[in-house]
């Protein structure tokens, strides 16, 4: 029996990265133990004079302590991975939620009405372009508080995409469909959630999934700047540790759960989809 395309398709995934995993870890240099060392390394500390990419091992080995204890809390600096993530997903998903009870209505009322569109696209435009991180500063003397400043910042990220994809996927409904609710005398309310949402689904949600994945990526930044919790600090006080081992494994990490939380709309996605 012939193999799926997906299956085919996982079996040469898994098989790339063996042979990408090997690649680097035999062409990283092993750490000399400390009866190879001379005299002079020993006097130094055994310092290399060079830092080194770790190899996949030891990366393995790291995440295998980090994984197996991941809600320690030894302190403000010193805070387990799964501590971490959760700050970080608690501050992206206010911030995301709060923008999404603003852009679907705002969205919805551009769609319908060209009156709206006309006089609010010049701000839309404007504000758009703005990279979210320029608006820390003013956020945090403004709020005077760092968390709350992160969610500001992703609140304004996230806003955008479901915004303009909520206007127009509504602006886009077929007019047939909006006719026969007027025929039925439908309300302007009930015929927006009878009729239009129904239709405007699958673009309002692929809107909300690029909005996520741009949250994920502006929260790491942004408490790279604020400091405190959360894996974006996790990530730059390893860095100030000069401990590489631990900064890989963090950058894996935000991968896999920004893949986790794409997976996870791409799921609302195909429950929304319709065939006319």
């Amino acid at each position: 029996m012939a193999m799926s395309l997906g299956l085919r398709a996982l079996i040469l995934s898994a098989a790339m990265l063996v042979v990408g995993l090997g690649i680097w870890e035999l062409s990283t240099p092993a750490v000399k133990a400390a009866g190879e060392m001379t005299e002079y390394e020993l006097l130094m500390g055994g310092a290399d004079q060079e830092a080194r990419v770790p190899p996949p091992s030891q990366i393995i080995e790291r995440a295998w302590e980090e994984l197996s204890n991941p809600f320690y809390d030894n302190g403000p600096n010193d805070k387990g991975i799964g501590i971490q993530i959760g700050y970080s997903l608690f501050r992206v998903l206010t911030g995301y939620f709060l923008a999404a009870l603003v852009a679907i209505p705002v969205g919805f009322l551009i769609g319908m009405s060209p009156l709206m569109y006309r006089a609010l696209d010049p701000f839309i435009q404007v504000l758009r372009p703005i990279s979210p991180l320029a608006w820390m500063p003013l956020a945090l003397f403004i709020i005077k508080d760092s968390q709350a400043s992160a969610i500001f910042v992703i609140f304004i990220c996230s806003i955008w995409p479901m915004l303009i994809n909520t206007a127009f996927g509504v602006a886009g409904v077929r007019k047939d469909w909006v006719n026969v609710a007027r025929t039925h005398e439908l309300g302007a309310l009930r015929t927006a959630l009878t009729v239009i949402l129904p239709a405007a689904a699958p673009t309002i949600v692929t809107g909300m999934r690029i909005s996520i994945g741009i949250a994920w990526l502006v929260i790491v930044a942004a408490e790279m700047l604020v400091g405190g919790t959360g894996i974006g600090y996790y990530v730059w006080n390893e860095w100030n540790n000069l401990d590489l081992t631990s900064v890989i494994f963090s950058i894996l990490v935000i991968g896999v759960v920004g893949m986790l939380l794409d997976a996870a709309f791409a799921q609302v996605q195909r429950a929304v989809r319709y065939q006319e």
